[in-house]
């Protein structure tokens, strides 16, 4: 493995199929790392980048195999390797995978029979890549969405609304939107009236805005969605009312975005290194021929990748609670904890080695024809999602009260 800090992370214990698929990934990432820089200048989604990773069958493991093989999805930890990996070279395009595999891994297990093999048939004949569309601008705590997804016939349904933060939507084959089902809403029980659609991308009524502008994570295009009027029959439904949302699927995402963070610290280190040995001034009373010979900058070096390894092993431990709780063996809490953990570990190890990489390369590194800022404003752009001050708050309870997080979107 090349994308890992050389010697100071080990190779992951997981299955060979899956060890060679993260192979095929790094391959892909490395032939894409020339353009990463371009792809977050231009601010769009990156078509050709995910053609150029989904030729390693990337995109297909978050389900099971094809129908005649009967073999298992790859495992969690497998997903956050690869987000992770990928996140080294191209964070837009980790998260656009995040959500994606996440996407296919949680649809399996609210969808109807028919809608698993409609997602199957996109997924393997297809070779479909689905984006998201679930937050809302005018969100309450009373009034969490405000998209309808209703029934107008027999056997059609008409979805109305505006989401924000669509990553994936713009440039996927297909676009996994949330919206309320008037007909399952229940006022005991509001999350019953979630309903969520399966469009193509290109479906009549549905306009992509391409309004993304923003610091970092510019190459997802996560801009706004309207959907206006979109009709579509009842066959493209995916989810079965009162099945969704899944209890950890706001901390499968959570591990997500944590190991894309380590990802990025990772990534700085990796760019960081060869430019302080071949790039870097000496400084004046260093008293070596080559800066990547300064102790100090050894040190902090050395500093920032070993927050870095920690951050690593504490995402790559909550893959197997997942399983875990999947089986019943732990409970929900048991999970949310250590994921809060490990998501406060990761961005700041993230967030310090995408700053502190400039005091080890030296005043040249600032040149903007070295795009290095592009790790910190993604990483810094990435930890704005569910702030890990509340992630604290949740650890903070439990050790003083036991209490552990309630679900929710966030928790």
């Amino acid at each position: 493995m090349t994308l890992l800090l050389g010697d100071l992370i080990p190779l992951p214990d997981i299955e060979a199929r899956e060890l060679e698929m993260l192979r095929a990934v790094e391959e892909a990432m490395l032939a894409l790392a020339p353009g990463t820089a371009a792809r977050d200048l231009q601010g769009r989604y990156p078509h050709k980048a995910i053609s150029v990773l989904a030729e390693t069958g990337v995109f297909k493991t978050g389900l099971v195999g094809e129908k005649e093989s009967g073999t298992p999805p790859y495992s969690q930890r497998f997903s956050l390797e690869a987000q992770l990996r990928i996140a080294a070279v191209d964070s837009s395009i980790a998260q656009i995978f995040k959500v994606h595999d996440e996407l296919l891994r949680e649809m399996t297990d609210y969808g109807s029979t028919a809608q698993i093999d409609r997602l199957r048939s996109l997924v393997f004949e297809e070779q479909a890549v689905i984006g998201l569309a679930v937050a809302e601008a005018g969100r309450t705590a009373a009034e969490p969405m405000q998209t309808l997804c209703r029934r107008v016939d027999d056997d059609t349904f008409e979805l109305n609304g505006q989401k924000i933060y669509t990553t994936g939507a713009a440039g996927g084959n297909y676009i996994a939107v949330w919206g309320v089902n008037p007909e399952e809403f229940r006022e005991e029980d509001p999350v019953r009236g979630l309903q969520l659609a399966l469009l193509p991308r290109q479906h009549a009524g549905i306009h992509i805005h391409e309004d993304w502008d923003v610091l970092g994570q510019r190459a997802t295009d996560s801009g706004t969605v309207t959907f206006n009027n979109v009709t579509f029959p009842e066959a493209w439904l995916a989810s079965i009312p009162g099945r969704a949302p899944r209890p950890e699927a706001s901390l499968r995402y959570q591990a997500g975005f944590a190991a894309i963070m380590v990802g990025l610290g990772i990534g700085a280190l990796n760019t960081a290194a060869p430019f302080v040995t071949q790039k870097s001034r000496v400084w004046v009373t260093a008293n070596v021929a080559n800066a990547g010979d300064d102790m100090n900058v050894q040190r902090k070096l050395g500093a920032l990748a070993s927050n870095l390894v920690a951050g690593y092993h504490s995402v790559m431990s909550t893959a197997r609670l997942f399983d875990q709780f999947a089986s019943g063996a732990i409970t929900r809490g048991d999970l949310a904890l250590p994921v809060s953990a490990a998501k406060i570990v990761a961005q700041n190890a993230g967030l310090e080695a995408c700053s502190e990489i400039f005091g080890t390369m030296g005043t040249r590194s600032v040149n903007k024809k070295y795009p290095h800022d592009l790790f910190w404003r993604n990483c810094r752009t990435i930890s704005l999602h569910d702030p890990i001050d509340y992630k604290c708050i949740e650890l903070g309870k439990n050790l003083l009260h036991g209490e552990h997080p309630e679900p929710g979107v966030y928790q």
